[in-house]
């Protein structure tokens, strides 16, 4: 059995340090054009040496994180929360300058919540929003007047503040779970398609073992065929000698015999490598449930519609691997037996596996066959998390198959999942993309 490893979660929340000075420069960019605009070319009262010591601060730590390390230098979970508690502080002191929360820039405090909330652990992420609520609600009676026309300035009314101060905390809010929440199915999607490959890796290693043993008959075939002739000297000039000539004789059997055992393993590569790749319908559901018979639960075979040839596949490692994997959950939810049903015509290839369980829940029978997610009721302690199935989903979608889940409609039957090919896709190889399956 093959071991799904968790990938590490420090590892998947690891951000890129050039992705935070890239995104740092542009800030700075703006911070320094908004400051230039506002003073010089609206001339309005604005303390720009303060403005732009602040500025240059963070423009010096973007160029001391350049120069220390490289750009492919991925930060841990805490370097990077420093650092975008650091860009919060620097863009609430920009506010404090030039209004606080009167200031209609006062939105980008979600930024770094934001960013946060994409490539940071949850925790990290609730206790960067808290800290830039509590400096947004510092801003709303700590501020210096915002920017305006010489001699006059622009009082707003306490409720337009606190309307403000309402609205960056919604956006937090709002923006930062969706966020996370978007990122973490993303990692989810990744690990569980990792886990994908590792599966086909496995395969495609147990499929390659009979071109490893005729590529080793090849190798070994000489240095025997010269112990063969080196034994058959040796038995001719020791035919007389009583003490030797029945060893000589014994070494020369079994140097024989490993040559023929050689030569068999070569035709196994060659003479029926064809035959051996090709796998009926019929023959490749027997080759799927025989490994669940003997678990208690009956499996009934219900052959349907057979409206032309049987079709005859080739043998995919991936394809075995998913209906196997839809057949043990059958089997590790049915009460009594679970059926197995094909048919074929002229168009597609179908197969239902169905069970007499309690069936799939409703409330998420339409999300079936994403990652880390269970399917069913009352599974077992630690497992039902969706995983195995996904990767037999993702495995016979790759295969040209649609899958589709559902709850039986026949009295005593409980769930059943069908998969259906187009016949050129079952029946010819070429119309299944090699490459996809060549990737590890």
């Amino acid at each position: 059995m093959l071991e799904l490893r968790t990938p590490d979660p420090q590892q998947s929340h690891r951000l890129r340090l050039n992705t935070l000075i890239k995104l740092r420069w542009l800030a700075i960019i703006g911070q320094s054009t908004a400051v230039l605009v506002v003073a010089y070319w609206l001339e309005f009262p604005l303390p720009v040496s303060i403005c732009f010591a602040l500025i240059a601060l963070s423009a010096w730590l973007n160029l001391f994180l350049a120069f220390r390390y490289p750009a492919t230098h991925r930060l841990r979970p805490f370097a990077a929360l420093c650092i975008m508690v650091f860009d919060a502080f620097q863009l609430a002191g920009l506010l404090f300058l030039t209004g606080g929360l009167t200031n209609p820039f006062a939105l980008l405090l979600t930024v770094p919540v934001v960013v946060s909330a994409t490539s940071l652990p949850l925790r990290m992420t609730v206790f960067l929003g808290a800290l830039v609520v509590a400096l947004a609600t510092l801003l709303v009676f700590f501020h210096m007047p915002l920017p305006w026309f010489r001699g006059t300035e622009l009082p707003m009314p306490f409720v337009y503040v606190a309307g403000t101060w309402v609205a960056v905390v919604s956006s937090i809010a709002f923006t930062g779970v969706y966020a996370w929440r978007v990122a973490e199915e993303a990692r989810m999607l990744a690990n569980a398609l990792a886990a994908t490959e590792l599966v086909l890796q496995r395969e495609q290693h147990l499929s390659a073992l009979d071109g490893l043993a005729a590529a080793a008959a090849h190798e070994l075939g000489t240095p025997l065929a010269t112990i063969a002739l080196v034994a058959k000297e040796m038995e001719r000039e020791l035919a007389d000698d009583p003490r030797w000539h029945e060893d000589v004789t014994l070494l020369r059997s079994q140097s024989e015999r490993c040559r023929e055992i050689l030569k068999r393993l070569t035709s196994l590569s060659t003479e029926s490598e064809a035959h051996l790749a090709q796998l009926p319908l019929t023959s490749l559901i027997e080759e799927v449930i025989a490994p669940h018979r003997d678990f208690g639960i009956s499996i009934k075979l219900e052959p349907g519609e057979r409206l032309g040839s049987e079709p005859v596949g080739r043998r995919n490692p991936g394809v075995i691997y998913g209906l196997g994997n839809l057949v043990e959950n059958a089997v590790d939810f049915a009460r009594e037996s679970v059926t197995v049903r094909w048919r074929w015509n002229d168009s597609n290839v179908a197969l239902d596996v169905v069970d007499d369980g309690r069936g799939f829940p409703p409330e998420i029978i339409d999300r079936i066959g994403e990652p880390y997610m269970s399917t069913r009721q009352g599974a077992e302690p630690g497992g039902g998390l969706g995983l195995g199935l996904f990767i037999a989903k993702t495995l016979l979608e790759r295969s040209g198959a649609t899958l589709s889940f559902r709850n039986a409609m026949e009295p005593g039957k409980g769930a059943m999942v069908q998969v259906i090919w187009p016949r050129e896709m079952f029946v010819d190889p070429g119309a299944i993309p090699e490459r996809m399956f060549d990737r590890v």
